[in-house]
């Protein structure tokens, strides 16, 4: 395994997370319909999970960064 194919595996999961809070956004609007509010709850955990997945993304750019580029290694600390 090398680092493109964990980037790949990284990929995959952030869609996933995104996938996720897409989906308690879903929620949230629904329940809002319904009740004038969104849920806090639901809110939250999108919030949650839409942060995890940027953080994500961030490991896949750092993984598929070229050795070259290294100059700005710590670009996303």
């Amino acid at each position: 395994m090398d680092l493109e194919d964990v980037a790949d595996r990284l990929a995959a999961i952030a869609e996933e997370l995104g996938d996720l809070a897409f989906d308690r956004l879903r929620e949230a609007t629904s329940g809002a319909r319904r009740n004038g509010t969104p849920d806090p709850a639901l809110v939250a955990e999108e919030k949650r999970l839409t942060r995890a997945r940027r953080a994500v993304d961030k490991a896949v750019i750092v993984l598929r960064r070229s050795p070259s580029s290294s100059g700005d290694a710590d670009a996303f600390s």
